[in-house]
């Protein structure tokens, strides 16, 4: 018989924010993430997603499963004494959440307000930054942290809109997170993917034309799946990518070197 392969992330204990149903990215590198051995914690926004997330985080046997809304520190407390509880370590952590107000996500960027940029900013960006600082302590023999990003950060792409400008803060607060935590061994990067239907991208205007766009002109033809998301967030939380940081990691089918 032949050997058994080891996987990926066996043994790893992992943190992944952003579930919001079956559809969402978070979900994908989640499923993963436990097909390759990683024991999971799971956050859910408030009650109302509590219902679609509790589901998913029994399929993935999921010790824990808290609320998390990243604006309310004492949420975040909470969540981080539990992992320390349960597990005394984390190994890595995906960040996989975007905001901005309806108004100001469909409106120009010239015309977005203060208040809805700032939101934006807090929500989709400085929280990886809070979330990352109470992860460190939890990595005292090193980890990743893993977040996403979407092609419209470099490039402008139509009804992206103020998307735009706060990926592009993101990624750059990536390289940053890297630097500065790279000392303890502590890995950061973004994956930034093809276009990919879900809940929260469906509140951009005309995204199907987007991706039928992203599908045409791609050099494979094809958009990128959640599981294939998943892999690649799987590999970059695994000790073989031990020496990947402070990256913009493309999964895009070949997308983002079109013209």
């Amino acid at each position: 018989m032949g050997k058994t392969m080891t996987r990926l992330l066996e043994g790893k204990k992992g943190l992944v924010v952003g579930i919001a149903n079956d559809e969402s990215i978070a979900w994908g590198c989640a499923r993963i993430f436990h097909e390759q051995g990683a024991e999971l914690a799971v956050t859910y926004l408030n009650d109302k997603a509590k219902t679609y997330v509790e589901p998913l985080a029994k399929k993935l046997d999921a010790p824990l499963c808290l609320p998390l809304d990243v604006t309310d520190q004492n949420q975040q407390q909470a969540l981080f004494d539990a992992i320390k509880a349960q597990w005394g370590r984390l190994d890595f952590l995906l960040h996989s959440i975007a905001f901005a107000p309806k108004a100001d996500l469909q409106g120009r960027v010239i015309d977005s307000s203060s208040s809805g940029f700032v939101t934006a900013m807090d929500i989709s960006c400085h929280s990886l930054m809070r979330l990352a600082k109470a992860a460190e302590p939890l990595m005292p023999e090193g980890g990743a942290i893993l977040t996403m990003s979407y092609y419209g950060a470099e490039k402008v792409v139509k009804n992206y809109n103020i998307m735009g400008p706060v990926k592009a803060a993101l990624e750059t607060s990536v390289k940053y997170l890297a630097v500065e935590l790279g000392v303890q061994n502590i890995r950061v990067n973004a994956l930034s993917t093809g276009p990919v239907k879900t809940r929260a991208a469906s509140g951009l205007t005309d995204f199907d034309r987007l991706m039928e766009e992203a599908a045409h002109k791609a050099p494979l033809h094809q958009l990128v799946t959640l599981e294939q998301i998943g892999e690649m967030a799987a590999f970059l939380a695994s000790d073989k990518a031990h020496q990947i940081t402070g990256q913009t990691i493309y999964i895009d089918a070949g997308y983002n070197i079109t013209s």
